[in-house]
């Protein structure tokens, strides 16, 4: 029986934790929780604790309040701009890549607005849920600066480049149906089913095979960056990981006893 523990509120990040799935509640509401080096840092740590448990075989990023998350907190950069993206940037990058490398899969569940910082950081989940309310803008260029969070790396590759240069040169805003069209999310829902589409697809994933999942993520990110042979060589290597694993063994035996595997995560 799982058991839910009790948010920590010493941080910006709420960090929860039902069974094998942990939530991460950006909460500066009263900022549509625009994120500074604070939430930023404890973005980082959280992750960080997450991969190195075992037990965490899905992660769930939302936002308190009204907003998924509004961008960053610009008054961390009006006083230094160049300081204090170094001090944002910093920890923000290190938590991306965190969370590319993990595991457990990632889902996005957005909601209100996702904007700047938000979009990018939106853009690194491995799904997106999003209410049918919600507005997207990636807004980098109507503050004159260039996109960052790997927005760069993410876009292109989710809508294609034509899409890509329009969404980040325009800085228009998008509804939930035009990123549905676009690839920028998998699924919009009503509003009042986030909660509940959400917490299905994440405990779904929860209960699968955690290593596959991982390698899997691995091979997706990588491929754009290979050529057919050397894909296939780190198809190959990553095969042979999962074939020594239980959960395969499980899967296999399933199969042959044509009944649903029952996965553990090792």
């Amino acid at each position: 029986m799982s058991t839910a523990s009790p948010p920590s509120t010493s941080t910006p990040l709420e960090v929860t934790r039902e069974g094998a799935v942990a939530t991460l509640r950006f909460s500066r509401p009263e900022a549509m929780n625009a994120i500074n080096v604070p939430m930023a840092q404890a973005l980082l740590a959280a992750v960080q604790d997450l991969a190195a448990d075992v037990g965490v075989r899905a992660v769930v990023l939302c936002g308190a309040g009204k907003a998924f998350m509004a961008g960053g907190d610009l008054a961390t950069l009006r006083a230094d701009p160049v300081q204090g993206a170094a001090d944002l940037l910093g920890p923000l990058n290190a938590a991306v890549q965190v969370l590319a490398g993990m595991n457990a899969p990632v889902i996005a569940k957005v909601h209100g607005a996702a904007a700047g910082a938000g979009l990018s950081l939106m853009l690194q989940a491995d799904f997106v849920m999003a209410a049918e309310s919600t507005r997207f803008n990636l807004a980098y260029i109507n503050l004159g600066t260039s996109c960052d969070v790997g927005a760069s790396w993410a876009l292109p590759r989710l809508v294609g480049l034509r899409h890509a240069l329009e969404i980040a040169l325009l800085g228009d805003t998008l509804s939930a149906s035009d990123a549905l069209r676009l690839g920028l999310v998998n699924r919009v829902v009503p509003a009042g089913q986030l909660d509940e589409a959400a917490a299905t697809l994440a405990h779904r994933l929860a209960h699968g095979p955690t290593l596959a999942y991982g390698a899997m993520k691995r091979l997706m990110r990588a491929s754009f960056d290979r050529d057919l042979e050397a894909q296939l060589i780190a198809e190959t290597a990553a095969f042979a990981g999962c074939a020594a694993t239980q959960d395969m063994r499980a899967g296999i035996e399933a199969f042959f006893a044509k009944k649903p595997a029952s996965f553990e995560g090792r």
